[in-house]
């Protein structure tokens, strides 16, 4: 059918219907695979089939929406457990851990994420002209907001648009600044209004992260990087860990040992190599930290994320196959 015909449809539907055919297309549209990118260049897909441990994983700036089960994300000491009564909202890039807690092979647990243009966010700031919330302090970057269907419904129309590829270009950017305005209006709004002014102490840690990304093989000085966003090295100190839940040079060196994961399992490189090239000049240092971070040392772990993607492909064929003999 159309979307255009299923978009008056979708007016005063429940929270549980929403998410009912949601999930529906979700599940449909992610069998045999557990992240899945969408023609919607900003929504991905996931799918999970059974509990997990937490798993290391980029947090970007999105909102994550379970449509069916439950998970959690782990971030410094802090852990936010989200289902389809509740979204988990994050404003920075972040490391982070995620777990599954309420999946099954009969029941997977369902969802999407949403990637957010916080540009978009100060643009409708400044177009509505709304008086700012009264609580405008922001604890962290993640943040758990109520489940609304006004807030549910446009994803609704974001995915129905996947069966009309046509009309993506023209119709999807209308929809998804109509998320970034209903996030606006829901209980997270003092915490978005934060993020998005220029000028707030958010959104000055967001430039400092911007440039540790560009510069995260040099050495750190944190008086040019303090300098760089207008704080002193105190308050940029204080406010980077209370958003991040850690220091501007532990998040360098999560910056670094990522890409150097990154380089060894994609670009072939040996621990070595890949170290020198993120910026440590000593391997022996490097494989140290790296343990730290990944539970295991570098040949170690890259071995083992190789034979995951090689059993996750191997399902994935089986589990096609299947699907197409039925």
């Amino acid at each position: 059918m159309p979307t255009h015909g299923r978009i008056g449809n979708h007016a005063g539907r429940t929270l549980d219907a929403i998410h009912a055919d949601l999930a529906d297309t979700i599940d449909q549209r992610t069998i045999g695979q557990e992240d899945c990118a969408t023609a919607v260049a900003n929504l991905a897909f996931f799918r999970r089939e059974a509990l997990t441990e937490p798993c290391a994983c980029l947090l970007e700036p999105s909102i994550v929406i379970v449509v069916q089960g439950a998970k959690q994300m782990l971030i410094g000491d802090a852990a936010y457990a989200y289902d389809t009564e509740r979204f988990l909202l994050n404003s920075l890039d972040l490391p982070a851990r995620s777990q599954v807690l309420d999946a099954s092979a009969n029941k997977p647990c369902l969802g999407l994420v949403f990637k957010l243009d916080l540009s978009v966010m100060a643009e409708l700031i400044s177009q509505t002209r709304r008086a700012p919330p009264r609580d405008r302090a922001a604890e962290a970057s993640a943040a758990l907001g109520t489940m609304t269907p006004a807030l549910l419904e446009p994803f609704s129309r974001l995915l129905d648009l996947l069966d009309e590829p046509a009309d993506i270009a023209v119709l999807s950017p209308l929809i998804e600044r109509e998320i970034h305005y209903r996030l606006l209006k829901s209980d997270l709004a003092a915490r978005l209004w934060n993020v998005a002014s220029v000028g707030s102490q958010s959104q000055r840690i967001a430039r400092a992260i911007d440039w540790l990304k560009d510069r995260y093989a040099q050495p750190l000085r944190t008086a040019e990087l303090a300098a760089h966003v207008q704080m002193s090295t105190s308050s940029l100190h204080n406010h980077f860990r209370r958003l991040t839940a850690m220091s501007p040079l532990q998040y360098q060196k999560w910056l670094r040992l990522s890409e150097a994961r990154r380089l060894m399992l994609n670009e072939n490189l040996d621990a070595a190599r890949a170290a020198f090239h993120v910026g440590y000049e000593s391997p022996s240092h490097f494989s140290r930290e790296y343990g730290r971070l990944f539970g295991a040392p570098p040949k170690r772990d890259i071995e083992g994320l190789r034979r995951a993607s090689e059993f996750n492909v191997a399902t994935t064929v089986s589990t096609l196959t299947a699907t197409q003999h039925r």
